[in-house]
């Protein structure tokens, strides 16, 4: 057997194998700039339509999705649909067919945890001068990242039950500590490399003027966050 078939057996979960128990899909989140050239334009949905289709054949090996989660959304229902579909309309396309099958979707944040980690992050954004007020700021940040972190995952606990299948639909890099007893599922279509591939060929320019190194990772954290002015999370 060649290395490649060896692979595709790995890559392919057996039903019976996970018949039990706790189930999340983990699909990376990719929001649509708000000016969107027509390349990028054309990879964004591909790698969604491919999500889709990943998706689609996860179901049919594991079971039905009883429960979806979105990032950046607090609120579950009719109410939950209408603010993911208003907040990044690709993944709304992905729940809405989900939703139409019975599936419920589900609020994956803490409103106060939520809006605590986006406030610190739009002050790092801003970019401190004083190393005294950076030092403070970004320690908050790092307190309200870590508690809106613990938050999402004791919100999959108390949600996902018994033999419940879940989708997640969240940002890659998000540092959240699944518990140990849910079996994730990393959905990963080739548009997705693709898709990071031609972004990081369009990012080869002069780095700018370097800061501290605790300075510079607090920038990039914090712009990734506040990406899309934070997704604007639904209000509760």
């Amino acid at each position: 057997m060649s290395m490649a078939e060896e692979l595709g057996k790995i890559e392919k979960p057996e039903a019976a194998k996970y018949a039990k128990g706790r189930k999340l899909l983990f699909v990376p989140l990719i929001f649509s700039p708000l000016e969107l050239e027509e390349d990028l334009g054309k990879r964004i949905r591909k790698y969604w339509d491919e999500v889709e289709d990943h998706l689609s054949n996860l179901e049919l090996k594991l079971g039905v999705v009883t429960k979806i989660f979105h990032e950046l959304v607090p609120v579950g229902g009719d109410e939950g649909v209408r603010a993911i579909e208003d907040l990044n309309s690709e993944s709304g396309h992905i729940i809405r067919n989900r939703v139409d099958k019975g599936a419920e979707i589900q609020p994956l944040e803490d409103a106060d945890a939520l809006t605590a980690f986006m406030d610190w992050s739009r002050c790092l954004a801003i970019g401190l001068q004083n190393q005294q007020v950076f030092t403070t700021v970004y320690e908050a940040y790092l307190e309200a990242h870590s508690g809106r972190n613990k938050s999402i995952a004791q919100r999959l606990d108390e949600v996902l039950k018994g033999d419940d299948i879940g989708i997640l639909l969240m940002r890659e890099g998000h540092q959240v500590q699944f518990p140990e007893d849910i079996e994730v599922f990393y959905v990963a279509p080739p548009a997705l490399d693709e898709l990071k591939r031609w972004i990081r060929g369009r990012e080869g320019v002069a780095p700018p003027e370097k800061g501290t190194e605790a300075e510079e990772k607090a920038q990039a954290e914090s712009s990734e966050s506040t990406d899309k002015d934070s997704g604007e999370a639904a209000e509760t």
